[in-house]
């Protein structure tokens, strides 16, 4: 049999921040369905740990910044030597910084636009000529930030809500070349630092507003993006969606009604 990243038909996906959480849940199924996938972050040590456990013949890891100007070529060109194409782009890779909008200095903005934004834009740019070859498709991950304000989330809201906009304006302009782009919009998920963070208050408030009444799992978040990646989402491009248990579909909750 022959060894299955040596294939020409199979698949390649991009995943970056692949390190940990749902960047690491999407890569993990991508590779259970067939697909190379390389895996992307600038945690050289929590990406060393990640791929230890991964099937080595369809792994490739990436240590960079997606922030520098100068990566994209470089981390794209690596790509095409070690698999020969690339037929999906996971942007995931993300910069949580939440303060509120007096306390939210010009360094901070930036530094959630520069990886949340900018990241995404540079990255994108530089992988549209691998994707036309293939007629590839791109899944931005956004988040409910980015549907509906939240307090504390003025940077990391507004980069999120761009990066929707991002999305509309990457279908329009390469649904041409057979590229599709899509956003998945994360509401609460049960990751390590979610927990590590959330209060059983947070977490009990969280449970009220959401309509499933739970914070969803990476896994479930990975289905959603490897669904978009396949020809099953063939005909899906512009879209953004919210896996987020009906949390954006309940406004403002006013979960004392529902006692």
């Amino acid at each position: 049999m022959a060894d299955i990243s040596q294939t020409a038909d199979t698949r390649t996906a991009l995943v970056t921040g692949a390190a940990r959480g749902i960047g690491l849940a999407t890569a993990k199924l991508l590779q259970a369905r067939g697909w190379n996938v390389a895996l992307l972050d600038r945690d050289r040590d929590e990406l060393d740990t990640a791929c230890a456990d991964l099937p080595p013949d369809r792994t490739l890891a990436l240590c960079h910044d997606i922030s520098d100007p100068q990566a994209a070529p470089l981390f794209l060109r690596a790509i095409a030597d070690r698999f020969g194409r690339l037929d999906a782009l996971v942007n995931n890779a993300g910069v949580a910084d939440f303060g509120p909008i007096e306390e939210t200095d010009f360094t901070r903005w930036r530094r959630v636009m520069d990886t949340n934004l900018d990241g995404t834009f540079l990255t994108t740019q530089a992988a549209i000529p691998a994707l036309r070859a293939t007629r590839g498709a791109i899944v931005n991950i956004a988040s409910i930030s980015g549907l509906r304000a939240s307090t504390l989330r003025v940077a990391y809201g507004t980069s999120k809500a761009a990066v929707i906009a991002l999305t509309q304006q990457q279908a329009v302009e390469l649904g041409e070349y057979g590229i599709r782009a899509n956003a998945v919009c994360p509401g609460p998920v049960r990751t390590k630092l979610a927990m590590a963070v959330h209060t059983p208050d947070i977490i009990a408030a969280y449970h009220d507003a959401i309509p499933l009444n739970r914070y969803g799992s990476e896994e479930e978040i990975a289905a959603l993006i490897a669904f978009l990646c396949s020809d099953d989402a063939s005909y899906i491009t512009g879209q953004c969606i919210a896996a987020d248990g009906g949390f954006e579909a309940t406004g403002i909750g006013l979960p004392a009604l529902r006692d």
